[in-house]
């Protein structure tokens, strides 16, 4: 283990990893370790325990919090989007459902395009810090004509997930954030995930760099973390997320199946997609992946094994270089 250890420091140098890998084991052991700064301006390492944004790896929770809904009537696969947004948002078609939502197959208008996105774009059309609420996203998720008939095929869209929440929000009566915290979060032990305004963050949380320089990420992203991004965790967090999933304390064995079932090829991605979760393209491994300004991210969990391999940055897309790094030293997961 001290020869892979020490491949995987040269890794991290080679690429500048700024964050944390942990990889736990079939056999119950767990590799981790931290590399660059938390806070750059005040020299404050990163360390296994540090708290980082997600990015879009929150797009999990959110789906999460629709399926627990789901479990109990609140929601069902089938809801429409209209039955419950009544007159807001009227570009989206009557159609669109729930299930097509969360699969990224409901063809609606996206506020943010990432074919046309670059990542270090302050895209945001109103002040960051005026998106605090659900509602506060309605006005800018409106004015987007439909992309294709509903179910026609795989489109990522952010947008898709916000809606998610409105609908969640609004069936159930409790904020979204207050859902997610009682829904997935407790019923999972994740004592160090939640939505921390960016402007607030607390001293084992990292700030978010655009690069290997000094600039942040707070103008960039939502002041609180949205439903299509932005919740924070730490690699160990994430480790109990999975084992919580699949040991049915989240929701139901006929749930999870429902979302890791593939429902789309993409093969641009080498992956699948089932419901809020990647998959593999061949195996049983499901996974959150995030990429956003500031935050990269990507946790791969085997169910068959219990094998889960987390790559976790405060730094826009290095995660991905990291994993990929990993990848040559230790094979694919």
């Amino acid at each position: 283990m001290a020869s892979i250890r020490e491949a995987i420091d040269d890794a991290a140098e080679r690429v500048a990893f700024c964050g944390v890998v942990r990889i736990d084991q079939p056999d119950g052991s767990t590799w981790a370790a931290a590399y660059g700064d938390a806070d750059r301006a005040h020299g404050i390492a990163n360390t296994t325990d540090t708290i980082f944004g997600l990015a879009s790896g929150g797009k999990g929770f959110t789906a999460l919090t629709v399926a627990s809904l789901i479990e109990d009537g609140t929601l069902g696969f089938d809801t429409t989007a209209r039955s419950i947004l009544g007159d807001d948002l009227p570009l989206i078609a009557d159609d669109v459902t729930v299930e097509l939502l969360l699969a990224h197959r409901s063809g609606i208008g996206d506020y943010l395009d990432e074919e046309e996105w670059d990542v270090t774009d302050v895209v945001m059309p109103v002040s960051v810090h005026r998106l605090v609420e659900m509602e506060d996203f309605v006005g800018i998720l409106d004015g987007f004509p439909m992309t294709f008939p509903p179910d026609e095929r795989f489109a990522y869209c952010n947008g898709g997930f916000v809606v998610l929440a409105v609908l969640a929000e609004r069936a159930a009566g409790t904020p979204y954030r207050e859902l997610v915290r009682s829904r997935v979060c407790e019923p999972a032990g994740l004592t160090d995930t939640g939505f921390l305004r960016s402007d607030e963050l607390p001293g084992r949380a990292a700030l978010g760099y655009l690069d290997e320089g000094p600039r942040t990420n707070i103008f960039h992203l939502p002041v609180f973390g949205s439903p299509d991004g932005g919740i924070y965790s730490t690699a160990g967090d994430i480790r109990s997320m999975w084992m919580a999933l699949f040991d049915g304390r989240i929701v139901g064995p006929e749930t999870l199946a429902a979302m890791v079932r593939p429902r789309s090829d993409v093969p641009e991605d080498r992956r699948r997609y089932g419901l809020g979760f990647w998959l593999h393209e061949t195996s049983d491994v499901v996974m959150l992946v995030g990429y956003d300004a500031g935050a990269s991210f990507r946790s791969a969990h085997d169910p068959t094994s219990s094998r889960t391999r987390t790559v976790i940055s405060n730094q826009t897309e290095i995660a991905w270089d990291m994993n990929d790094a990993l990848d040559d030293l230790i094979g694919p997961m």
